[in-house]
């Protein structure tokens, strides 16, 4: 099957569903697999860089955990167990399936916390140096709450795919009105659905401006096309020690001119 990699563990794409029992694969499962595979090609690089068979990964909101196999299977198992990833998700049930899918398949640098992801930073599970954080789809501020856990380990490298930002779109509602009486910038976001989706672009704005802030070299890029997922935006970031100052006063001169000055903290930039 040409979508099946060489050496690739054919159980462990029938425990993920993606494929039947008779090894069958139908057109949802290509998809989410293509996804998948496509996000693994732009995080191998990065891996590669590290040039360090210890690699430690943290995958938050991880779910099922499809990325973090699909990674340890195609990556982490030939780095002869010195290379480690932890899947943080707080629903109980989902990290207890994944230790019992990883024990059942001997992957034995895989670990799965039941953790909130804003917890993630100050766990004692977690060791001090992490190489590279993901996010693949992590609700919400859950995004921001990786960003943050990376920022305070000063990871290397940060791969963020978000998803259903809320939280700047609420905010862009409730003062809508007065808004509208003071300019006609508010005039981009004044129909329901456009604020929706101004909220999410604007929110991954300010994302980006944080990063810059705190000297990560950043790009944006479609994951995959529009007909796989409309939550499609691929956020990279690689730590550069850059002058972060004028990013962070963009970010700011946003929060002020959108209203939204009361989410400084959540995207707080260095002194």
């Amino acid at each position: 099957m040409e979508e099946i990699r060489p050496g690739q563990s054919i159980e462990l794409l029938k425990e993920l569903h993606i494929l039947t029992r008779e090894g069958k694969m139908n057109q949802d499962s290509r998809r989410k697999l293509k996804q998948v595979y496509h996000l693994t090609q732009f995080i191998e690089p990065l891996l590669r860089e590290i040039a360090r068979p210890d690699i430690h990964l943290v995958d938050h909101g991880a779910g099922k955990s499809y990325l973090g196999f699909i990674l340890y299977d195609l990556f982490f198992k030939a780095q002869q167990d010195a290379a480690h990833i932890y899947g943080i998700e707080s629903r109980e049930e989902l990290v207890e399936r994944s230790r019992e899918l990883a024990a059942r398949l001997d992957f034995p640098g895989m670990s799965f916390l039941n953790l909130e992801v804003a917890e993630s930073a100050t766990s004692t599970l977690l060791p001090e140096r992490i190489d590279l954080v993901t996010a693949l789809h992590a609700c919400d501020t859950a995004t921001d709450d990786a960003i943050r856990f990376a920022l305070e380990k000063r990871a290397p490298f940060i791969v963020l795919v978000p998803c259903c930002q809320a939280e700047v779109a609420s905010l862009l509602k409730r003062d809508k009105a007065l808004a509208l009486s003071r300019n006609a910038l508010s005039e981009i976001w004044r129909h329901p659905l456009h604020t929706r989706e101004f909220g999410s672009h604007v929110t991954n704005v300010l994302r980006c401006l944080q990063l810059e802030a705190h000297g990560y070299q950043v790009s944006v890029t479609e994951l995959v096309g529009w007909q796989h997922s409309m939550k499609n935006e691929l956020i990279i970031a690689r730590r550069k020690d850059l002058p972060g100052r004028r990013s962070g006063e963009r970010l700011n001169e946003l929060l002020e001119m959108l209203g939204l000055v009361e989410l400084g903290r959540r995207f707080y930039c260095p002194a």
